[in-house]
């Protein structure tokens, strides 16, 4: 612990919660919570949504060739993090001075390109911070993954757990969260400036051009979208499906505990066994477990919350092993960082909005209306088809790219 002090690495977990914190979990909240609080319809949400996708494929690309050339990046990631935490407090700490899916539309961009901003940055310094670092690139991903991981955790069982203690759970789980993000600010302002010698910036023709890469990308954008797809239909499922009410965020956060716990047991799996193997028996599980939730009903939470567990420990080992073979290749031929993982977040989002543009619209046309308590059978079957078949599919397409792909060898 002593030498994970002196390399900061805990400071590397505190900034992956506070970025994964301000993403998945609010793609899981954002949309139904300003259906039943404001009744915007889930068709014009999905459609923002995806809509601030197709900005970010040319946001993110930017934001890389941005982030390369900054000499003072500490400055101008702590004023990402001050818009992130501003954002967060406008979603869900204030109510809408107009339209409120205008308002969903303003804030949900200031959210969402200061999350691209910083994780491009983070996870840029982290390709350096891997190279010098005794265990690699997978000791930092255990690290900086597992903190990920808490903070989703975190954001998504909160706002459930303060609906029992204060009156606006949302607007406390925003101000919480502006709080802490100032001090993972704070903690992580030394990795910014330790950089001495800072690679040339890599264009991104250069990366584009290399095969590895470019199959790592697609890889990433298969692999992601079955969590997407779940996460987008997660508490509709929940609610409909089982029929449980109020159990959305112990669910939740028993998915992406299991996430979290497992994380350093993937990585440490991987550094005997190598990246690609453990990976593809981690995919082949997911699968095998998920898909059992296509035979669930009402009132099946038990059986629900053992597939939570199963399943979140497996998309552990997504989450940590993934970046880090794309890390470990952008050391090779692109080393400053930034421009890859721009395109990187964007493979990562673009999954997310494709859930919501779909998926949103769907559900709402086979009857599903949350606000009015209206599940008819057409509704719930179109629901645990979207949550259950269709991410199990596209895994097992993940695991057919990932078997195809030749990768180092890094035990």
């Amino acid at each position: 612990m002593s030498g994970a002090l002196a390399a900061r690495l805990p400071a590397w977990s505190l900034m992956g919660a506070i970025i994964s914190a301000a993403g998945l979990p609010i793609y899981i909240y954002a949309p139904k919570y300003y259906a039943d609080t404001y009744g915007v319809s889930l068709t014009l949400l999905g459609t923002v949504l995806f809509g601030l996708r197709l900005f970010d494929v040319v946001q993110d690309p930017a934001l890389g060739w941005i982030s390369e050339r900054l000499h003072r990046r500490g400055m101008a990631v702590f004023a990402g993090c001050a818009v992130l935490a501003a954002s967060m407090l406008g979603l869900f700490a204030i109510i809408p001075p107009f339209d409120p899916i205008w308002w969903f539309g303003l804030t949900i961009t200031g959210l969402f390109s200061a999350f691209s901003f910083l994780t491009i940055n983070f996870y840029g310094q982290g390709v350096r911070k891997g190279e010098d670092l005794p265990g690699g690139h997978t000791r930092l991903a255990a690290w900086r993954e597992s903190g990920a991981l808490l903070g989703v955790c975190i954001a998504a069982v909160a706002p459930t757990l303060l609906m029992g203690i204060v009156s606006a759970p949302f607007a406390t789980f925003a101000v919480g969260f502006a709080v802490i993000t100032l001090f993972a600010a704070i903690a992580m302002a030394p990795e910014w400036t330790s950089d001495v010698a800072r690679p040339e910036p890599t264009p991104i023709r250069t990366i584009l051009a290399d095969r590895l890469a470019r199959r790592l990308m697609f890889l990433a954008l298969v692999n992601a979208t079955p969590l997407a797809v779940s996460s987008t239909m997660f508490l509709f499922y929940v609610e409909g499906r089982l029929g449980a009410p109020g159990w959305e965020g112990p669910l939740l956060v028993l998915f992406f505990l299991a996430a979290a716990v497992s994380s350093p047991v993937w990585s440490a799996l991987a550094q005997r066994y190598g990246s690609k193997n453990v990976l593809l028996v981690a995919m082949v599980l997911a699968v095998a477990s998920f898909g059992l939730t296509l035979t669930f009903g009402e009132g099946d939470i038990i059986q629900f919350a053992i597939i939570c567990v199963l399943s979140g420990a497996t998309i552990g080992a997504d989450l940590t092993l993934l970046p880090a073979m794309f890390a470990r290749r952008m050391a090779t031929i692109a080393p400053n960082g930034g421009q890859g993982f721009g395109l990187w977040s964007l493979m990562n989002k673009f999954t997310l909005a494709f859930a919501a543009v779909l998926l949103l619209p769907l559900l709402e046309r086979a009857g599903y209306d949350a606000e009015a308590g209206i599940y008819p059978a057409e509704a719930l079957t179109t629901l645990t088809v979207l949550y259950a078949l269709v991410p199990s599919v596209l895994k097992l397409v993940a695991i057919a790219l990932l078997a195809a792909t030749p990768l180092e060898d890094d035990r």
